[in-house]
């Protein structure tokens, strides 16, 4: 559910919206001029604003573009005025819908909704890993196996993140120097083996017995079970 201002000068339907509305469970402030809705606005910080455009103080485009200078809720317009004109302007002004009076509680809750699902923001792209019980996650950059948390140094862990980010894929150690290391590959350079040997460790594994990181002869390694 949502907070939501009203900005309407007519008792009557302010009235009847906002009963309706919290009805259906949204919380509702309300306001009869356009000043008082700009000072609710912002001390009340709502998620939608219901303006209305013929307010006694100030028309309500006016108060629309002064909202907008200082927020970016959404704004659906609810008025008498019906020309496609009148429409245009309040979009272009900055609204994010337009309805025109009367409206039934039905049609207003569902304007509501549809606007919030447009203007919300996008949900954030989950960067956890997870492959064969560990799971990486590069925000707090912590690594557990099995539900317990790994003690990793910094390069284990950039190490580990790698290999399970690409789980089933053979990965070759001039790759891993590359990307993990980000130095050039020489054939004599034993620090991706010395790793290896360390993540091993730590997982509980080792080169002769493995169980999730394997070597691939002549290529690299590959994370996952066989």
């Amino acid at each position: 559910m949502a907070k939501v201002l009203i900005v309407e000068d007519d008792a009557t339907i302010r009235t009847g919206v906002l009963k309706a509305l919290a009805g259906r469970g949204h919380v509702v402030v309300a306001a009869a001029t356009a000043l008082d809705g700009l000072k609710l606005a912002v001390a009340e910080a709502p998620d939608v604003v219901l303006l209305d455009l013929g307010l006694p103080d100030l028309d309500g485009r006016e108060a629309l573009r002064m909202l907008r200078a200082v927020s970016q809720v959404p704004v659906i317009v609810v008025t008498a005025r019906r020309t496609e004109g009148e429409m245009v302007r309040a979009l272009d002004a900055g609204a994010d819908d337009y309805v025109v009076k009367p409206y039934g509680a039905e049609q207003i809750d569902a304007r509501i909704r549809a606007v919030l699902r447009r203007t919300a923001p996008p949900e954030p792209v989950s960067l956890v890993v997870e492959a064969d019980g560990v799971r990486i996650d590069p925000r707090a950059r912590t690594a557990t196996l099995d539900g317990a948390a790994l003690e990793l140094t910094p390069r284990e862990y950039d190490l580990l993140h790698y290999l399970v980010a690409r789980a089933g894929e053979v990965v070759t150690k001039r790759e891993l120097l590359t990307e993990v290391w980000q130095v050039a590959y020489t054939a004599a350079d034993k620090t991706v083996d010395v790793h290896l040997s360390w993540l091993r460790r730590k997982l509980g594994e080792t080169a002769q017995e493995p169980r999730r990181i394997h070597t691939v002869r002549r290529v690299g390694v590959r994370f996952g079970r066989v």
